[in-house]
């Protein structure tokens, strides 16, 4: 979207910013703005944030969720947030490297994550926090972490080993880790936005893609991938974030019961994303249109020596420092890294 619409979007949207910070009758209104199913994890999380939020603040906020991208497509969603068209996004990490916080393109590197554990300790933890201290000078603040889960590879033919997706034309997010990796397979990634993927992969000018089973089921992918590799290669997740002017400028009480609402929302999110992808995978397999294959110990660890040598070949993009924190968390829950 051109800035000159966005920018007629901010105009409109300007009583909604004064509206924050004086005693109008009316309530405060959050757009809040994703590009998935309402049926996904962060999409049921941002249904949540909705009801709990109009509840504790009694009627004081009203939360409008805009799913499946109706409002505005992946590249477009953060510069109307920034403008202050939307108040609330829940963009993948992915999202934030070309934005200029390159330190969040560690969630996208391969196999980063030895497990759940692990994942965990670095969205709550110190990392985490200082993940989104990135953003404040680019007038965005960061609420919460939001699980997706882990991705798997798809194709129109099997993928059973690294040298199989070699030649294939695969979707990717915008990411130059992503790029990384799916280049270190010898496949040609292809940039492109959520909403046209499935057309995109129905039509063959895109072989095939990643994504948790969730993502992949409610987009309908797996009615136009023949084959499914459960790789878990790499991470999906998410940052709930808000155009910081209007959240410092919101009324304390106000802001502190949308900071419990997004609390117990996060809670809930990440809960029910395992579920989900599980559900989804089921569901999918028993369509019988699209071939699942779950790789073997040997299998994996093919997988995993293709793909490790990305930590090191995007270090100096990513920050050296930012890998080894992470590292750091997956050693003390005991993982080696290297």
């Amino acid at each position: 979207m051109k800035l000159s619409k966005l920018l007629g979007a901010v105009i409109a949207a300007g009583c909604l910013m004064t509206s924050a910070v004086a005693l109008a009758q009316d309530p405060i209104v959050i757009k809040f703005s994703h590009v998935v199913a309402p049926d996904t994890p962060k999409g049921k999380g941002a249904e949540k944030f909705k009801e709990l939020a109009e509840a504790k603040t009694g009627g004081k906020v009203k939360v409008e969720v805009y799913p499946n991208s109706q409002l505005y497509k992946d590249k477009e969603e953060l510069e109307a947030l920034q403008l202050g068209a939307v108040q609330m996004l829940a963009p993948s990490l992915a999202k934030f490297g070309p934005l200029g916080a390159k330190e969040f393109e560690v969630f996208d590197l391969p196999y980063i994550f030895p497990s759940k554990d692990v994942l965990v300790r670095v969205t709550t933890g110190p990392v985490g926090k200082k993940l989104f201290q990135k953003l404040e000078s680019k007038g965005i603040t960061g609420l919460a972490y939001w699980d997706n889960g882990f991705k798997i590879l798809s194709a129109n033919k099997p993928l059973l080993k690294p040298e199989d997706v070699k030649g294939l034309k695969m979707r990717i997010q915008s990411s130059k880790v992503l790029d990384a990796q799916m280049r270190a397979l010898n496949a040609l990634p292809q940039v492109m936005a959520f909403s046209e993927v499935y057309q995109a992969l129905q039509t063959g000018v895109v072989d095939g893609t990643e994504n948790p089973p969730s993502n992949m089921y409610t987009q309908k992918m797996h009615e136009v991938q023949k084959h499914g590799t459960l790789t878990n290669h790499g991470y999906l997740g998410y940052a709930v974030i808000v155009n910081k002017k209007f959240w410092d400028g919101l009324p304390a009480d106000v802001r502190g019961q949308l900071e419990a609402a997004m609390q117990e929302a996060t809670v809930y999110a990440n809960d029910i994303a395992q579920t989900e992808n599980d559900t989804a995978l089921a569901q999918m397999a028993a369509s019988g249109k699209t071939q699942f294959h779950t790789p073997t110990k040997e299998e994996l660890e093919a997988w995993r020596k293709a793909l490790l040598p990305v930590h090191k070949e995007v270090e100096s993009r990513v920050g050296k420092d930012i890998i080894e924190a992470v590292y750091k968390e997956a050693e003390a829950a005991g993982f080696k890294m290297q």
